[in-house]
């Protein structure tokens, strides 16, 4: 990791996330399972230290014993943030699996693990129509004070799996109104080379930004 930060350092680049995708549930009825999925997230917040990343995103992985459990869930997710505030580093979740990671869910999840160093992540793709168009306006009232990071996508699927084109002003949208001044990484999740397609992203999420500032 020395090594990888050195080169990283040389090429004046940096990591701001690390994407934490474990498989074991932070609300899993069996403790021991709890207890594995936040040492999981543990270990990758020491990764952070030592590549320099300020953030990283823990996935809440569907359990195999239970339905999401808000207290359950929480207690681990608090053990969580308060490790990593230790560490300077803070924790996202994102609205990813539509049973594990519903907005509404991370919001009330969010609220009572009540760090600042939890702050979640939505997905620029969730703001299509139909039943998860609802999915990132479940983060809006979140954005102004806690949200740091996005994760921009210029397609998603929907319930049928039919891919549409995310509605970019509509998105780009409700970050002007919310004064939004964080990261938006790039995420191309679609057919085809992914080089000109997130190049290609890029260049439509700067000129959203742009119409946006």
């Amino acid at each position: 990791m020395e090594e990888f930060r050195a080169s990283l350092e040389k090429a004046r680049g940096a990591v701001v996330n690390i994407a934490v995708d474990g498989d074991h549930s932070l609300y899993a009825a069996d403790a021991s399972e709890r207890d594995q999925a936040v040492a999981f997230s543990k270990k990758w917040i020491d990764v952070a230290v030592a590549i320099g990343s300020p953030s990283v995103r823990t996935n809440i992985a569907e359990a195999k014993d239970s339905k999401p459990d808000l207290d359950r869930a929480a207690d681990s997710l608090k053990r969580v943030a308060e490790f990593a505030a230790t560490k300077n580093v803070v924790v996202h979740v994102e609205n990813d699996n539509p049973i594990a990671e519903d907005p509404f869910f991370l919001v009330q999840l969010i609220e009572k693990v009540n760090s600042r160093g939890c702050t979640p992540i939505p997905t620029l793709q969730y703001a299509g129509d139909g039943p998860r168009g609802i999915r990132l306006q479940g983060h809006r009232r979140d954005v102004p004070a806690r949200l740091r990071h996005l994760s921009c996508q210029g397609y998603g699927n929907n319930e049928k799996g039919q891919v549409f084109r995310v509605d970019m002003p509509r998105t780009f949208g409700i970050l002007k109104r919310a004064n939004y001044r964080g990261y938006c990484s790039m995420e191309f999740d679609a057919s085809g080379d992914p080089y000109p397609g997130t190049a290609a992203l890029i260049a439509q999420t700067l000129q959203y930004l742009g119409s946006a500032a």
